[in-house]
């Protein structure tokens, strides 16, 4: 059984940073992308970022330059850091583990969420 568990969440003033973690157990973690969604309210859940098995992130245009995807193979953990966080950041954040080494697998498994609320 595949877990993912979120932490790092909270409130940030506009310009701060976060940084979300998502540790995963069950399955095996180095041949899988992994990757970062978001749903604000009233809004679908949308990509913000993955990265392949090899290490290759991938970003949506929104977040290019501010946030940054990696991960720790030796702890089964992948992080998001957010920089120049924006009010329009604001969402649930949501861990996602894809079928392959890539994003284009589509999504398998997805942890429970953790909110970032950013005040302007």
């Amino acid at each position: 059984q595949v877990q993912l568990v979120e932490s790092g969440g909270g409130l940030v003033q506009a310009g701060g940073s976060l940084r979300l973690s998502c540790a995963a157990s069950g399955g095996i973690f180095t041949i899988k992308a992994m990757g970062w969604y978001r749903q604000a309210p009233g809004k679908q859940r949308e990509p913000v970022a993955s990265i392949s098995s090899g290490g290759y992130g991938i970003y949506t245009n929104t977040v290019k330059g501010r946030f940054t995807i990696s991960r720790d193979n030796a702890r089964n953990t992948v992080h998001l850091q957010m920089n120049d966080l924006k009010p329009e950041d604001t969402a649930v954040y949501y861990c996602a583990r894809f079928r392959g080494p890539t994003s284009s697998s589509g999504v398998e498994y997805w942890g429970q969420g953790t909110q970032v609320t950013v005040s302007a």
